[in-house]
């Protein structure tokens, strides 16, 4: 099963980091989830986000629809952080692209990522100034709220394009 929910944790840089233990205690405890629907859990330390998969879509559904769609994460320290509750990879991302000619105009490319969302932004990478010349490196940048996940390759204007 996909359903997986996303659990940002906006702590500050100088709070101290959540160990494993932590999370499985924290979902257990906060979030009322039995041992034998939790499937997965991924922790990624740096974005500070924890994912977690479910054998039972239902539990996914009830926390997703809670009345706030957060909660709270009290730490060793007292610091009290906001927990915002979502799908795992919906909502606003920022996707890159490459392996896309320079030459393919933003109208293909929205064209293309319109199955998946609705494109608020797009614009087109460019080298460091560092360099001579500012040109673009070929790169689009799409700025896209999910509807549904993308691909890690898509077909753009007859070209394959890789989602990095």
């Amino acid at each position: 099963m996909k359903d997986r929910t996303l659990w940002p944790v906006p702590l500050t840089p100088k709070s101290p980091r959540i160990s494993a233990l932590d999370v499985r205690e924290w979902i257990f405890e906060q979030m009322h989830v039995p041992e034998n629907v939790v499937t997965m859990v991924q922790i990624d330390g740096t974005s500070r986000q924890v994912y977690i998969k479910f054998t039972d879509s239902q539990y996914l559904q009830d926390i997703l629809h809670s009345p706030t769609g957060q909660s709270e994460y009290k730490n060793d320290t007292g610091e009290i952080s906001q927990v915002k509750i979502e799908m795992a990879g919906m909502g606003t991302r920022r996707v890159k692209l490459a392996n896309l000619p320079p030459e393919t105009p933003d109208e293909a490319v929205s064209f293309a990522f319109s199955q998946y969302g609705e494109i608020k932004e797009m614009q087109r990478e460019s080298w460091s100034k560092a360099y001579r010349y500012k040109d673009f490196n070929g790169v689009r940048i799409v700025v896209i709220t999910l509807t549904k996940q993308i691909p890690s390759h898509i077909m753009t204007a007859g070209q394959r394009v890789s989602i990095i």
